[in-house]
């Protein structure tokens, strides 16, 4: 057995190896394994052009695991190694691929700036092993077996192993430190996680597990790879069908939901891009942020949501994407300013819409029954991205308070003109409103996400005439009756709801309304709403003082319970009951408009009991 040094320099590599690395030390399964995928495929290119012998028994990995002995062992029926290139490339090239990365890496804080860590290759096996030993044969005829090992001490030795078949064993003695690689469910879960859909059948076996009897044994069923090596997105979506598609999103990603619908990415030119997009079906408004697009590279797991290749507002989605053509062991800021990757964005953003619009022009009905679903995800695509803007802004919609989907072209009207669109975020919250509009068959939009109020801004700010108004925001000109308005009236009555109210800064107007069984009506300018919403997400950052306008209660001037109120507004025998009347008038405007707090619904209450104890 011979001895010998990796460098002089190698004893500062296997601390800094393991130290760099310790937040994600799992990458060691993917790099190993990735090795002998990669010698697998290296043997089958010999074969095509009969440099190598056809392998009869078919391409595997297997991964062993023995916990009593404290090892994981990879091996692979690939093309091997010769003793001169085990020198080559574990003891030069694999170690000077570890030197350059470490010293290009190793002041980095965050790790997250690299999406690869290929270049690391063979000696991530350090980081999780106190000795490390190769046993290979070459598939070169007459070929000697070669065994390798270190300690992680930057000393090796090498010889001669009892390896009597073609391919590479990887055998990690694994250290104190990180004992949960022992378990098997971890190295399963790690296997699953990186190679689900690798395309070399990967095997498991844990070396541990006692064999009863011959008959068990027997009985014992041909074991199954834990990957699937032909993954649906490599299909022509042509050849796949609905429940492939279904089965498929189920297996990934664990949702037992069925998906909406779903965007194959299927092209070889000018760039190698495959992968199947998925609008899930969402529980609740909030499950918008919890989307998860996979990213691999041949096949091989690389990592979860990256925005430099996938645009941003697609991450809201679920999927998988394969692009074999990207350069992956570099840096995210390299990513996101490569013009090829631009291309590659571009492409799913294209697809994407494409699909949305074919969709709306073919399934309409179908398009309408998903809105609710896939409007977040439109609504910040537009808001994030021009180009997905300019594709899809015709086929915007909106659900309106009649159960009905309009487009954004049909119910803003011409655009030479000044155009309002009421809409209404809360339908039981304003149920009133909603009615009054039904009465009188005006319509009003529903927009009830979080990314509405954003939303309308961007629309506004792309149309100069077009404002979106809440529907309790302003009484429209619509509502409001021909009749005259007395202005003493008005005056007294303002003055009598801020005394009673106790707030002098309350506005009250005298208005002569269509609904005549509406006593009142509380708004709220759309400018304020606005304004309380941006104070909320920032925190109140721009201080109480800032907020303005306040709450407008419009009295009925066509009402007889207003009229009533007029009409004994100076007798001191019924000044009693005027402020009754009046109070309660405010508490149905009031809650009209928005949920009562504690306290004033203790007031109500109390206000319903007296009126009550009248008719006694």
């Amino acid at each position: 057995m011979e001895k010998g040094k990796l460098s002089v320099n190698a004893e500062n590599i296997f601390p800094i190896i393991k130290k760099w690395l310790y937040s994600e030390h799992d990458i060691f399964i993917r790099e190993i394994i990735s090795n002998s995928n990669d010698a697998i495929r290296k043997h089958q290119k010999l074969v095509n052009i009969s440099e190598a012998e056809k392998e009869e028994d078919g391409y595997r990995i297997t991964v062993r695991l023995s916990k009593k002995n404290k090892t994981i062992s990879i091996e692979d029926n690939g093309i091997g190694m010769t003793e001169d290139e085990v020198r080559r490339y574990i003891n030069e090239i694999a170690f000077s691929g570890a030197m350059d990365f470490v010293n290009k890496y190793k002041d980095k804080s965050d790790d997250k700036q690299i999406i690869g860590h290929f270049g690391l290759g063979f000696y991530s096996s350090f980081m999780v092993s106190e000795k490390v030993e190769i046993d290979t044969r070459s598939y070169a005829a007459d070929a000697v077996a070669v065994h390798w090992e270190s300690d992680g001490e930057a000393e090796f030795e090498i010889g001669d192993s009892d390896k009597d078949t073609r391919g590479t064993i990887v055998t990690l003695h694994i250290d104190k430190d990180n004992k949960e690689f022992l378990e098997e469910f971890k190295v399963r879960e790690l296997i699953r996680k990186y190679f689900s859909f690798l395309p070399i059948e990967i095997y498991f076996e844990n070396l541990d597990e006692v064999k009863k009897d011959k008959k068990e044994e027997a009985e014992k069923q041909e074991p199954k790879p834990l990957n699937d090596v032909s993954p649906l997105w490599l299909k022509k979506p042509s050849e796949c069908t609905d429940e492939e598609y279904k089965e498929f999103y189920r297996n990934t990603f664990m949702d037992f939901r069925e998906p909406l619908f779903w965007v194959h990415i299927n092209m070889d030119y000018p760039f190698n891009l495959k992968g199947i997009l998925y609008f899930p079906k969402l529980k609740h408004e909030f499950e918008t942020m919890e989307g998860q697009v996979k990213l691999y590279y041949n096949q091989v797991f690389v990592a979860d949501n990256i925005k430099e290749i996938i645009p941003e507002f697609l991450l809201l989605l679920k999927g998988t994407i394969d692009c074999p053509d990207l350069p992956l062991n570099v840096s995210r800021s390299f990513l996101q300013n490569d013009s090829y990757v631009a291309k590659i964005s571009n492409h799913i953003n294209k697809k994407v819409s494409a699909t949305l619009k074919k969709l709306f022009d073919n399934e309409r009905d179908n398009y309408n029954k998903y809105w609710d679903d896939i409007n977040p995800f439109i609504k910040y695509g537009c808001i994030r991205d021009g180009k997905f803007y300019d594709k899809v802004k015709d086929i915007l919609i909106f659900k309106t308070i009649e159960d009905t989907y309009v487009t954004l072209n049909e119910i803003k009207g011409d655009d030479d003109k000044d155009n309002t669109i009421y809409y209404v975020s809360d339908v039981n919250a304003q149920s009133q409103y909603i009615r009054n509009f039904k009465n009188i068959q005006k319509t009003a939009v529903i927009l009830n996400t979080l990314i509405d109020s954003h939303f309308i801004s961007f629309l506004e700010s792309k149309f100069g005439k077009l404002k979106f108004k809440r529907i309790d925001s302003d009484i429209s000109d619509d509502l409001k009756d021909s009749g005259e308005v007395d202005e003493k009236s008005e005056k007294m009555l303002e003055e009598l709801f801020r005394k009673l109210r106790g707030d002098e800064k309350l506005k009250v107007k005298l208005q002569s309304l269509k609904m005549k069984d509406t006593p009142a009506i509380m708004t709220l300018s759309e400018e304020s709403r606005r304004f309380s919403d941006m104070q909320k997400i920032y925190g109140n950052m721009f201080g109480p003082a800032a907020m303005p306008g306040e709450n407008t209660l419009i009295l009925n001037s066509d009402n007889d319970i207003i009229r009533k109120i007029i009409d004994i507004a100076d007798s001191k025998e019924q000044e009693g009951k005027r402020d009754l009347i009046a109070n309660y008038v405010y508490d149905l405007a009031l809650m009209a408009h928005k949920p009562l707090t504690p306290d004033e619904m203790t007031a109500f209450i109390e206000r319903s009991t007296s009126l009550l104890r009248e008719y006694i």
